[in-house]
């Protein structure tokens, strides 16, 4: 392997079924400066010795000889261990595509050894009952995985988790107290594997600075386990760290403890402070110059932000290169049956983002005032497609998770039009605001260009609530929404919240009570609940006064982020957390609808005040808009097949034109004036996605005016509503 400049890590652990964007995300910014880097997901690479034979192995005998196999499960699993070692290679080959009729075997009774995790299936079984045999044996591989790992919880490493490692030691740790003392102590076997792997990638890359990507807190512990180890075996190597979790929580560290595992701590858009970074390692530059960027100078933590060159704009950041990366070695699972969560875990997904920031950028418990959110700038439809084709040629998949913090819907426009433009076959999906622009001509282009599913945030299912979010929506426009998008055949999850500030036990029941109504209409397909959190750099962190909660604040010396607060509702919000999953569960599966609200609590709750049929009353109000002469007018379908008739108006014979159109799965005929149907012939084909100019609303009528009257008449018509109902779209 050739010796490369830099070293783009990201450490355990993240996703099992895609790699995490980031280091993608640099690699294409610095092949723009001839930079040359080698990247690598340090936790899939653990996860896959872990769960080998040998990898396995060795937990069994370091269990063994901790004495720590008490539990009845463990003390089981131990005993299956040869039945769990013989078959643990051929299901992670299946887990990775490689051996696809290895299903039926698992899908039998007896293949896979069975612990605790497998108690669930009794439940499971109804969820499953439609599933295809590929994905049931997934989901039984995966709680045969999720059993091994449990082991390794309880009698090896307490801090193992799959997409987690030692994730409590970095939430909320307002000090570095904890976090040092576990890092001053003994190597865990797991530490022991990371480090192994990693000491092999440096031999062999032989990096003069090595960047650690830090997305969530579950990744904190491992990087400064491979700082320390870089630290104390490579002490000319630079380290730089930076991604989601310096960006949100490390804002305020002055703990010169941190820089004995880290040269530089950078801020927000990685692109130029890494640049400047690299400059600094590099070419010693005698003038340092940095953007957002911690650094420890003369014994102190030191924020520099010196240089007054402009962030790049998202045009110029190159597109994420996926080389280096082991894209065919990542495992499939699917642990819960919720459709969405299936997306997440299941398949390998090329990330894109159509903007930077939150067009939004108002939720009063979102970090809005860092600039990951706050600074709003979309990317152009023609270049994110041209990026789209760049990785389909790279990676040989055509899936697309674009990784928005809200997709907006005018570029979600275009870009559907370019994909349909360029004649690709694609598959997407994002995150959006439930917003009324979602209109059912916009869910049916969506859907043309291969979109398959979005989440958004519906939160508290309460006007009064949603307001005070400031959501900019409400109820009933999510409704006509999911409505909209659903009949387009997308997928819709929803994110759910509760414990809000200032919510009451009442506005919860009513909440349950619209999500209820929602999931019975079939409008959503998909949710999840979270409890509120309150965090520092949102409006309610900022102005918890505002919102009427007491904040509980410590010192910071090293994250700040997550904060205890007193509500004076005094509401126990969590005692609600398994009544609102466990109903959620079963309506997401079409069962429980008929239940009163009290069945899925152990404690008195009140009666929802919300009529039995509101949400159906909102689907019912007139939704119709009347199209601008802007709008643009497109044509999905086909040419149509012609055939001459006559059709009479008046008492007189009039020369006719039967259109016969074809779609994929079904077909259908208007009949219209020759004159009239050539004209509408011409329209279509100006209209088409690859047409230029775009036809418009103004366009067509000034066109049909000038050879008949009363427009209006016209596009009312029973042959063009027929028409506009298979896919002549007004956007």
């Amino acid at each position: 392997m050739e010796q490369r400049d830099l070293l783009l890590i990201t450490p355990p652990f993240t996703q099992l079924n895609t790699p995490y964007p980031a280091t993608a995300y640099i690699k294409g910014f610095l092949n723009t400066k001839d930079v040359s880097a080698f990247q690598m997901d340090l936790g899939i690479e653990v996860i896959l010795a872990l769960f080998s034979k040998d990898g396995m192995e060795l937990m069994f005998e370091k269990a063994f000889d901790n004495h720590s196999i008490t539990s009845q499960n463990s003390q089981r699993i131990y005993a299956l261990q040869d039945q769990y070692l013989q078959v643990l290679e051929p299901v992670i080959s299946f887990l990775q595509g490689k051996n696809e009729t290895l299903a039926r075997q698992i899908c039998s009774h007896n293949y896979l050894p069975r612990a605790s995790r497998f108690e669930q299936l009794d439940d499971m079984e109804w969820a499953f009952g439609n599933m295809g045999m590929q994905d049931k044996a997934k989901h039984l591989a995966t709680l045969y995985l999720e059993d091994l790992s449990d082991f390794i919880k309880e009698c090896v490493d307490e801090n193992f988790g799959f997409s987690r490692y030692a994730e409590r030691l970095g939430m909320s740790a307002n000090s570095f107290d904890e976090l040092y003392e576990h890092l001053e102590s003994d190597l865990t076997p797991i530490d022991q594997i990371t480090l192994d792997i990693l000491e092999k990638r440096i031999q062999e890359v032989q990096p003069k600075l090595v960047c650690l990507s830090v997305p969530f807190p579950g990744n904190l512990y491992s990087s400064l386990r491979c700082g320390q180890y870089i630290k104390k075996h490579y002490p000319h190597i630079k380290i730089a760290f930076g991604g989601g979790f310096a960006n949100t929580e490390l804002r305020s560290v002055t703990d010169v403890r941190v820089f004995e595992f880290i040269d530089y701590i950078a801020l927000d858009d990685g692109e130029l402070p890494l640049e400047l970074i690299v400059n600094d390692v590099l070419n010693c530059e005698k003038q340092r110059v940095f953007k957002r960027t911690f650094i420890l100078e003369n014994n102190k933590v030191v924020y520099k932000n010196n240089c007054t060159a402009s962030d790049y704009k998202q045009s110029k950041v190159g597109t994420p290169d996926y080389s280096d990366l082991l894209l065919d070695e990542y495992i499939s699972v699917i642990e819960i049956a919720n459709p969405m969560h299936s997306l997440w875990s299941d398949g390998r997904w090329n990330k894109l983002t159509m903007a930077h920031g939150c067009y939004w950028g108002k939720c009063t418990f979102c970090d809005v005032s860092l600039d990951y959110i706050k600074l709003y700038e979309p990317v152009a439809a023609e270049i994110l497609v041209d990026r789209m084709e760049q990785l389909i040629a790279q990676t040989g998949e055509s899936g697309f998770h674009f990784v928005d913090e809200a997709a907006p819907p005018a570029l979600m426009r275009a870009v559907a039009l370019e994909i349909l433009k360029r004649k690709l076959s694609v598959t997407w999906w994002t995150n959006i605001r439930f917003e009324k622009n979602f209109t059912q001509d916009l869910c049916h282009l969506l859907k043309a260009s291969g979109c398959i599913a979005v989440s958004g945030g519906l939160e508290v299912a309460s006007d009064r609530l949603l307001k005070l979010i400031d959501k900019g929506v409400t109820v009933a426009q999510v409704a006509q929404v999911t409505r909209n998008l659903t009949e387009s055949g997308i997928m819709v999850h929803a994110y759910l919240m509760y414990g809000y500030p200032t919510q009451t036990v009442q506005e919860t029941v009513d909440s349950l009570e619209m999500v209820r109504q929602l999931f019975e209409l079939g409008i959503i397909q998909s949710g999840f609940w979270h409890q509120f959190a309150l965090t520092a750099h949102s409006p309610v962190g900022m102005n918890p006064e505002e919102f009427g909660i007491t904040p509980q604040l410590n010192p910071i010396s090293f994250a700040n982020n997550d904060v205890q607060f007193d509500d004076p509702t005094g509401v126990d919000h969590e005692q609600f957390s398994y009544g609102l999953k466990k109903s959620l569960f079963n309506y997401m599966h079409g069962i429980g609808f008929e239940l009163d609200l009290q069945d899925w609590f152990d404690f008195k709750v009140p009666q929802s005040q919300i009529d039995p049929h509101y949400i159906e009353d909102c689907l019912n109000q007139d939704a119709y808009r009347s199209p601008k002469s802007n709008h643009k007018l497109v044509w999905l379908g086909n040419a149509p097949l012609v055939a001459a008739s006559t059709i009479h108006k008046k008492g007189k014979e009039i020369s006719s034109l039967k259109l016969q159109f074809h779609q994929p799965t079904d077909w259908f005929e208007i009949e219209l004036e020759a004159s009239k149907a050539d004209w509408l012939m011409d329209l279509l084909d100006q209209s088409t996605p690859t047409a230029s100019p775009v036809m418009t609303y103004g366009v067509m009528k000034k066109s049909y005016e000038s050879r008949w009257d009363q427009f209006d008449t016209f596009w009312f018509s029973e042959p063009m509503e027929e028409l506009k109902a298979n896919g002549f779209l007004v956007l």
